[in-house]
């Protein structure tokens, strides 16, 4: 097989040795534009894992590349005058001009051919080949040659970064996060060899342009830097290597081969240097290649298998990746963030890194973490307690822990009115020991309700078969129990979703009513867009129902203004084509919301909290912004709210939701920070670490989890069992099998 490799990078030479090895007849030449001792950037990280492959793949490689290894386990993050530390994190550092000769001496040993300083068109220059690698990087030119083909996506970040080396060596990975009057500016250092560490430092775009460093010279930025942190380069000075401000591009493609021509490497996906993972990527790329070229003599059926092997990986990757470059893009808004609370935040951004995770590795650090949250909550305790076990306060209500059972509609109600069903399902879980118990949504009119059976406190009636709930819950639980008055709007006058998720009542519907005369679904009952007297019709009906909510006992008050209900579908401006003064700006869309809610706080007890469930992004073109949901959530702080509810979508239905563990906690943690009001975040919470990490890390002040509690009621004191925690208080007829050996 003759074979012609496009890049002499690490992605392109690790093929050509490997394939060479595994099919020493095969023909391999390798054509680069650089020089054999041109290399850009400084030091290229690996984890263990990674190191594990390369020794399974081959065992010369991998002695020769650690032979020069730079190790550490430590990350030391350097912020407001302390170092936080934490351990346990095994990472190599290697420089990349010297991982390049490395692969270049296998690849003359195993009879690779190698041709530097050799431009190349594209793939069209070798007629001849059988196969055809590009490894041609960033900015290939194969990529872009066969675009119609590959179909790429290339998204720009949103910060400028500058790869720098430096002569100071440093003894452990370091983030030194400098707050400047125009933003944070940080750095990602660490060595990679006995005289030399790598040294990018990276900034919000805007922050760089408001430094002037749009306006300076390479040589002059570089020069700025180093003023910048001269305290921790301590008499170091930085290096440059060709190095320019840039922006990091996220690749990926639709395809990554056609014909006999394959893309690996950063040709076909790129991952953000933060998580270090550019050089694995392309190494590992070539691994997999290789076995799909051994397994299918027919090129198509491997390259066919080749991607099938690899993109799941890439895509877990690249997500991971995006993730964490995100938190880098919006770290601006930590920077009043406490050191331990702010690092804990940095070490979770990916996901991948959870608090128990974190404990696992550096038991100090968690619990120096642990203890300075729960000081932060008024709890002195030696161990503290797990963060998902401090208390909160919202006015005088004081919830003994931060889990929440999520509003869930359950669909049993009889013209509204709760039984049996909702006693069990609320009261077992309260009895399971979550801090706050939330009804689900319970409408304010009968035409106002989802479905035939929904729950409501639109009649009198329906009060006592509340009251019964909140009494069970208040009786033989610590838990808080909390109401979600709500009204369907255009979503409503449904089957009961196990009939048939959003289909429209067949006869006995009722008539609806929204923000503007636009169906859910095509099939869907065209709504009236409301004028004054349906809105005036409808804050009766919410102050009727928080007067009702009060003879039930419930604790808390929440308003739906999410999921494309009726307060929601004035939100947002998929559903919200007004042209009057409840139309247009989102200062406009807020206006009928917000004279919900001031009628509902009004009713409301003073010395009650309320909350408010937000959808803060609507997953499809045009849908509401972050600057919109930051106008929302400051407007509710304003008017008396204590708690956004941060949710997302089911605006539209065609909407398309990015799903992921924890994936709408980005949205609580920007409200949290940006507006500085206690949120609760949702969505895909799996397990009691996931809560640790949301509370430690301060993206979120209370936790709701739907699915865990619907498999299992007790979810919080299994919680408390599990990680030993024994202050959780247990009902006494479950004392027999309470945890009674100490955390630790």
């Amino acid at each position: 097989m003759k074979i012609a490799v496009i890049g002499g990078g690490p992605g392109g030479l690790y093929f050509s040795l490997l394939m060479r090895k595994a099919v020493p007849r095969s023909e391999i030449v390798v054509v680069e534009r650089n020089r054999p001792d041109d290399t850009f950037g400084w030091g290229v990280v690996f984890s263990d894992e990674t190191l594990g492959n390369f020794l399974q793949a081959d065992v010369p490689t991998h002695e020769r590349i650690t032979e020069g290894f730079v190790h550490w386990d430590r990350i030391d993050t350097h912020v407001d005058g302390e170092i936080v530390r934490s351990g346990g994190h095994g990472f190599s550092g290697i420089a990349r001009q010297r991982l390049l000769v490395i692969l270049q001496q296998r690849c003359r040993e195993l009879g690779v051919t190698l041709r530097f300083e050799n431009e190349v068109p594209g793939p069209e220059a070798f007629p001849d080949a059988d196969l055809v690698v590009a490894a041609d990087g960033i900015n290939s030119r194969t990529r872009t040659q066969l675009a119609e083909h590959f179909q790429p996506d290339i998204v720009p970040g949103k910060c400028k970064f500058i790869w720098l080396g430096t002569d100071k060596v440093f003894d452990a990975f370091k983030f030194f996060i400098a707050k400047t009057e125009h933003g944070i500016v940080q750095v990602h250092a660490y060595p990679f060899d006995a005289k030399h560490s790598t040294f990018i430092v990276e900034t919000h775009e805007r922050t760089w342009a408001a430094a002037g460093l749009d306006r300076m010279t390479a040589g002059d930025s570089v020069a700025w830097c180093e003023r910048l942190f001269a305290r921790e380069l301590d008499g170091g000075r930085l290096l440059s290597n060709k190095s320019e401000w840039i922006n990091f591009r996220r690749v990926r493609n639709a395809t990554w081969h056609h014909g006999n021509v394959v893309l690996i490497g950063d040709a076909a996906h790129t991952a953000h240097f933060s998580i270090g993972s550019g050089t694995k990527l392309a190494m590992e790329d070539a691994i997999a290649l290789v076995d799909a070229l051994r397994t299918h003599s027919h090129v198509p059926d491997a390259l066919a298998a080749y991607q099938q092997a690899r993109w799941l990986e890439a895509a877990k990757l690249q997500r991971t990746a995006e993730t964490s470059q995100a938190w880098f893009e919006t770290v601006d808004r930590r920077r009043a963030d406490a050191p331990l609370v702010f690092t804990m935040s940095m070490m979770t951004r990916s996901k991948r890194v959870t608090h128990d995770n974190l404990r696992l590795r550096d038991a100090g650090f968690v619990a120096a973490v642990d203890g300075f949250v729960a000081r932060g909550a008024g709890v002195e305790a030696s161990p503290p307690p797990p963060p998902m076990f401090l208390p909160l306060q919202l006015r005088q209500l004081v919830l003994p822990n931060r889990v929440v059972v999520s509003s869930m509609c359950q669909y049993s109600a009889t013209d509204g009115t709760p039984d049996d069903w909702h006693l069990v399902h609320l009261g077992s879980r309260a009895v399971g020991g979550a801090g706050l118990v939330m009804a689900e949504m319970t409408d304010v009119s009968a035409h106002g309700r989802i479905s035939v059976g929904c729950t409501g406190l639109y009649d009198d009636a329906h009060v006592p078969a509340w009251r019964r709930v909140t009494d069970f819950v208040h009786q033989h639980s610590a838990s808080k129990i909390g109401v979600q008055l709500g009204h369907a709007g255009r979503k409503g006058a449904t089957k009961k979703l196990w009939e048939g998720s959003d289909v429209p009542l067949p006869e006995g519907g009722w008539p609806l009513v929204a923000a503007s005369a636009i169906p859910y679904l095509p099939g869907s009952q065209v709504p009236k867009a409301m004028d004054r007297a349906d809105m005036d019709a409808v804050v009766a009906d919410y102050v009727a129902a928080t007067g009702r909510a009060i003879a039930a006992g419930f604790d808390l008050l929440e308003v739906h203004m999410a999921h494309g209900y009726l307060l929601a579908s004035f939100l947002s401006p998929l559903t919200n084509r007004r042209d009057d003064e409840y139309g247009g700006s989102i200062v406009n869309r807020m206006r009928f919301p917000l004279e919900v809610f001031d009628a509902v706080r009004a009713a409301w007890p003073a010395e009650r909290p309320m909350s408010v469930r937000i959808s803060a992004n609507d997953w499809a073109p045009g849908g509401i912004s972050d600057d919109d949901v930051l106008a929302i959530a400051r407007a509710l702080a304003q008017h008396g709210c204590d708690l956004v509810d941060v949710s997302t979508g089911q605006t539209v239905p065609e909407a398309k939701p990015v799903y992921g563990r924890m994936y709408q906690a980005p949205w609580s943690d920007l409200v949290r920070h940006e507006v500085g009001i206690r949120t609760m975040t949702v969505g895909n919470v799996q397990n009691w670490d996931h809560v640790n990490t949301l509370i430690a890390s301060g993206r979120a002040d209370l936790v709701a989890l739907a699915r865990p509690h619907l498999a299992d009621p007790y979810f919080t004191l299994h919680a408390a069992a599990e990680q030993g925690y024994t202050a959780m208080r247990w009902p006494s007829q479950y004392l027999s099998v309470r945890p009674r050996a100490n955390r630790g």
